[in-house]
């Protein structure tokens, strides 16, 4: 009997970065090709399904031992049956090849325990917007800037080092020694309590993982992004002197997962989402909102990638004495006294809990209503308010799901085609709105849904979705519903109670009216313009994604080749005169030499390069997010 597979289980930054540093230096010039070559090895589990084992050779078995959280945390939980182990090449690449855990892995128990983050998600789009994530439960008054502590600043120091040093090798030469270099500096960090930093190095080293490997989900932007994150936060730290506060105190982060006492509270079901996470965790979160419109969440995230996630839209969660599944809790209300909730605003189950079920919220009253009742222009305002400065972990604005009536017309590339309804005289208005997947995977509902929609013009609907602060007027829808009064509606089965999760409800030809029913809509005129895309600042994220896929070498060639001044020209022409001279700046710092006294080429160092990379990217991202402003107001 051939003995089952699985997949390699997450490891911690320490654990790989201390397998990769114990290597001779002659081991490491092999890892690249090891850990390409043990990837594609079967991973078989134990028959108790403790141990994971990797045959690397015929005297060597690497064998994974993960504890409770599903990870492996510690040395002793790797091990390699060959002569040299420790430190070997089979213990070291087989870790390397293992996916990131999260800073805080272990399992949610809704107790006050950490959990893995369900922001954390892996789709078509890398880390996709339109994923599941908790909302805090209220604005807190922000804490007040603590003084930085010496070791923060030597931390946030090293890590800033570590990370010019990524930038400038570039995708195609930051293999597994310097990602290593990049987790142990991590660790540094999250020792120093510098969480922002610590969290954004890991999705630096899952980018460029995904993009060394050709991941069909990875996407540069997204890689892009969480350097810039990186840069910028390790930056402004190590600017700031030992003893002195940081300008925004955000910049330290928060640890994940501290659960505090939530009082009594009565929350009603609103929708629920799949989270596939890119570290293989797979599970479901359940989205209540309060009679006051505070956000909270329940979540049932795990080891077990898309497979889990489809099956857990129907697991059962336990809250108090409250027993009901996920599907139920989104119709369903709930009554907690003793609640505990954590800081993004996810309730726990812990013993102290006590709940029963309550009568749910249709979603024409109370704080949906209220919701709805916001015009879409103005939310999208609101939601895209902040600066390349915030803090992608802690994301409550921008993700907070928005509600809209929307009467569909017609589908471009892969978006459906809508305009909001104006309330008052019931007839398409605004800015043409693009509705994409919010998960694209093949294994959820998200694509399937969408097309029945496209197929369907004409018809109009109530949406729950979530901004993509990046694309011209776009969303992902989340949650659909029948729009109140409407002929040309959705018709949905009763057990519904009025709405269909995305996600995991399946659309079909009976829950749509008949093509003869009600108004027709014409196609909508210049579908395919997209202001972000023909603005002149796509000159600007070619070279910025050009430095970081290529490196500093792909950068300096296209200095030579005259690219720059063309871009630099073309930019001023249409106003981008800032755009123009940062562009001109990086391209010139790439091709900058440094030659000793005795005339050699020696190494021009990657500070100057990657503070230079820096600028261009966040006015960039600046730049963006005012063309994707305009696009919701037009």
């Amino acid at each position: 009997m051939t003995p089952p597979t699985t997949r390699l289980p997450p490891a911690a930054p320490d654990t790989v970065a201390a397998a990769v540093e114990g290597l001779t230096s002659r081991l490491r010039k092999k890892l690249d090709a090891a850990v390409e070559q043990y990837a594609a090895l079967p991973v078989t589990a134990a028959g108790d399904g403790t141990t994971v084992t990797v045959a690397c050779g015929e005297d060597a078995v690497v064998t994974l031992t993960p504890g409770p959280s599903g990870a492996v945390t510690d040395h002793e939980q790797a091990q390699c049956s060959c002569l040299l182990a420790p430190r070997c090449l089979h213990r070291a690449a087989v870790l390397s090849a293992c996916p990131v855990a999260d800073p805080a892995a272990a399992p949610d128990t809704g107790s006050g325990t950490d959990a893995p983050a369900a922001t954390d998600t892996g789709t078509d789009r890398g880390t996709d917007p339109g994923t599941a994530a908790a909302e805090p439960a209220a604005e807190t008054p922000a804490e007040a800037a603590r003084p930085l502590t010496a070791a923060q600043v030597r931390a946030a120091a090293g890590l800033w080092s570590a990370t010019a040093a990524v930038l400038a090798a570039g995708v195609p030469a930051a293999g597994a020694v310097p990602q290593a270099e990049l987790l142990r500096a991590a660790h540094t960090a999250r020792l120093a309590d510098l969480h922002r930093a610590e969290a954004a190095a890991l999705r630096v080293v899952r980018g460029l993982r995904g993009a060394r490997a050709r991941h069909d989900g990875h996407r540069s932007a997204d890689l892009v992004a969480a350097l810039r994150e990186l840069l910028l936060t390790t930056g402004l730290l190590t600017a700031t002197e030992a003893g002195s506060a940081p300008s925004d105190p955000g910049l330290l982060g928060t640890a994940r997962r501290a659960y505090r006492s939530g009082g009594s509270l009565r929350v009603h079901g609103v929708f629920r989402e799949p989270v596939i996470s890119a570290t293989g965790y797979g599970g479901v979160v359940t989205h209540l909102i309060t009679e006051e419109g505070s956000w909270y969440s329940v979540a049932d995230v795990k080891p077990g990638g898309p497979a889990r996630a489809r099956g857990a839209g129907t697991a059962t969660v336990t809250v108090g004495a409250a027993v009901l599944n996920h599907a139920e809790l989104s119709r369903a209300g709930l009554l907690i006294a003793g609640a505990t909730v954590s800081e993004d605003g996810r309730l726990g189950s812990g013993k102290g809990v006590r709940a029963s079920v309550a009568k749910g919220l249709d979603w024409t009253s109370g704080p949906l209503a209220a919701l709805f009742a916001v015009p879409l222009a103005r939310a999208a305002a609101d939601r895209l308010a902040d600066g390349p400065a915030a803090d992608p972990e802690q994301t409550g604005r921008v993700r907070r799901p928005l509600g809209c009536d929307l009467v569909v017309l017609g589908v471009a590339a892969d978006c459906v085609l809508a305009r909001e309804v104006d309330p008052a005289t019931s007839t398409p208005h605004g800015p043409l709105i693009r509705l994409a997947a919010a998960n694209g995977h093949p294994d959820l509902a998200h694509t399937g849904n969408l097309r029945q929609l496209a197929a369907h013009p004409g018809v109009r609907i109530r949406v729950l979705a979530r901004i993509d602060p990046d694309r011209a007027a776009t969303l992902y829808p989340l949650a659909v519903g029948p729009v109140p009064g409407a002929e040309r509606t959705l018709r949905l089965p009763a057990e519904w109670r009025g709405h269909a999760d995305l996600g995991y409800d399946t659309l079909q030809g009976a829950h749509f009216p008949p093509a003869d029913a009600g108004e027709t809509v014409a196609p909508p005129y210049g579908a395919a313009a997209d202001p972000l895309a023909d603005s002149p600042l796509w000159r600007v994220r070619r070279l910025v994604e050009l430095a970081v896929t290529g490196g500093r070498r792909a950068a300096a060639e296209a200095a030579r080749s005259g690219d720059p001044r063309t871009d630099a020209a073309a930019l001023r022409r249409t106003g981008f005169h800032g755009a123009a001279d940062l562009a001109t700046a990086l391209a010139g710092e790439a091709d900058r030499r440094h030659r000793d006294v005795f005339g050699r080429l020696g190494d021009p160092g990657a500070d100057r390069y990657a503070s230079a990379w820096l600028a261009a990217a966040v006015h960039l991202t600046s730049a963006e997010r005012g063309v994707v402003r305009a696009t919701w107001e037009a």
